[in-house]
């Protein structure tokens, strides 16, 4: 016989564990599967469908950007084309080392860096306050023909843009060349000027691209539950703060997966509108790493420095989208991984 407290002990074990056997006996074997950790052949098994769609896909990228890579090998060694990738003497960092002490990295970084954050600080806003304004427009077909009217710039081909450009600013010729002379400001070449070829970079860029950037966060709004709306219409909130207090709340985890993939471009500015618009006036400040990557490259033939310069812009940019996403992880809990 136990004593009176142990007895008092074990009732009230029992008393606490019957319950809990009773819960495990009423649920279900799935309920019971739900509570392991997951696996990775569980989870393949539950969305085996999912992977068969998105498989080809895989194979895609894996032959067109996984493979490749095998080439890296080429920036550290002399390319030999006798001796294909794999040959010619290793020469470790002999090249990067080069690039770094060449005259013209400083100016290759400066000029990089220059126009990349003018486009993220330019650009990147641009879609969303687009994609805002458009939400407030409430008659369909203006509505409608807005969205059709910002979305075409994106389908104009860089060489049609870059002519564009050519034919607009020109300083004889151009619409905009005319307009600058006839309010006195002389003849300004817009494209021959080293002060004017990043804002009107960026300002093309944002011209052509806003309009399609911004899809992906009209679609963000269109989850936006219409209650919140009504709800703000009956608490008497102008626009402005329906804009701030249910359609920008809306939007930031859309904004922060965007910028942190941003992030991972910021030293690849676009090589083909870069080098059209190039010409001898612009060149100090239009020379980026991509061009110079081409020049060194295709027309100089020396492959296993451009090569090297090509890999150093990778892990520049690598490093750029995993600490952006370890901030973005830490300070909202949104993140790519």
């Amino acid at each position: 016989m136990l004593p009176s407290r142990g007895r008092a002990c074990s009732g009230s074990l029992i008393g606490v564990m019957i319950p809990v056997i009773s819960k495990n006996l009423h649920e279900s074997p799935v309920q019971l599967r739900a509570h392991k950790k997951p696996t990775v052949i569980n989870t393949f098994r539950r969305d085996v469908q999912l992977w068969i769609m998105i498989f080809p896909a895989i194979v895609v990228i894996f032959i067109f950007n996984y493979i490749p890579m095998y080439g890296i090998q080429l920036a550290f060694r002399d390319y030999d084309f006798s001796k294909g990738l794999t040959g010619g003497a290793w020469r470790g960092l002999f090249y990067f080392r080069q690039f770094f002490e060449s005259y013209q990295f400083m100016d290759l970084m400066k000029n990089t860096i220059a126009i990349s954050l003018a486009t993220v600080i330019l650009s990147f806003p641009a879609p969303i306050i687009l994609a805002l304004l458009i939400n407030q427009v409430r008659w369909k077909r203006a509505k409608k023909t807005l969205q059709t009217t910002v979305y075409l710039p994106h389908f104009i081909s860089i060489v049609v843009m870059v002519g564009l450009l050519n034919v607009l600013l020109s300083p004889n010729s151009g619409v905009i060349g005319h307009l600058l002379t006839s309010v006195g400001l002389g003849d300004v070449n817009l494209l021959g000027s080293t002060k004017t070829f990043v804002p009107v970079y960026v300002l093309s860029e944002i011209w052509q691209h806003c309009g399609w950037n911004s899809i992906i966060y009209l679609a963000a709004l269109s989850t936006v539950d219409p209650q919140l709306y009504d709800s703000s219409k009956i608490d008497g909130a102008s626009r402005w703060q329906t804009i701030k207090h249910v359609d920008i709340p809306a939007l930031i985890p859309t904004i922060i997966i965007l910028f942190v993939l941003s992030m991972g471009s910021v030293l690849s500015t676009g090589f083909e509108k870069v080098f059209l618009m190039q010409n001898a006036l612009n060149l100090p400040v239009s020379e980026v790493i991509a061009t110079y990557v081409y020049k060194i490259g295709i027309i100089s033939n020396q492959f296993s420095y451009s090569a090297a310069i090509g890999l150093f812009n990778t892990v520049i940019n690598f490093i750029f989208l995993y600490a952006m996403n370890m901030i973005a992880r830490k300070s909202s809990d949104i993140s790519l991984w």
